[in-house]
């Protein structure tokens, strides 16, 4: 049988973890993630690890943060002046914010709230850290 290539649907079985060990993600306790190889549905160094697997195969891929989510963007840091917030928004740290940005969308951490700014942080969670993955390739779909 031959290993999983671009165009196909897979269904993995996968943990997640840091370099010091903390679990991040884990799909252990959910379904199997399923995703076609090639569509840019999860980070590129994970679908690098898939690529070529059997059912039933394992393997562990170490990542760099650039082959997973990628380095930390100073220019993704905001300090924003509170009064520029919509009244409706009541910003507290470690809560998320959807904002404008670029002609775009984005997720914000707030990271610090004074009298008088917020600081926001669009980039994701992630960023920067280096990964690993275990993967168990369950099934072709």
């Amino acid at each position: 049988m031959p290993g999983a290539t671009y165009g196909d649907t897979v269904l993995v079985d996968y943990i997640g973890r840091l370099r010091n060990g903390d679990v991040f993600s884990s799909s252990r306790k959910a379904r199997p993630l399923r995703f076609t190889l090639g569509q840019g549905e999860v980070i590129p160094g994970f679908e690098q690890a898939v690529l070529g697997m059997e059912p039933g195969q394992m393997c562990t891929a170490e990542l760099e943060s650039g082959e997973a989510f990628g380095p930390r963007r100073p220019e993704l840091v905001w300090e924003v002046p509170l009064d520029q917030l919509p009244p409706s928004v009541d910003p507290r740290a470690g809560e998320y914010l959807t904002i404008r940005a670029s002609d775009k969308n984005r997720l914000a951490a707030v990271k610090k709230v004074t009298p008088e700014t917020v600081i926001l942080d669009a980039n994701h969670p992630l960023a920067g850290e280096d990964v690993i993955f275990d993967i168990k390739l369950v099934a072709l779909d």
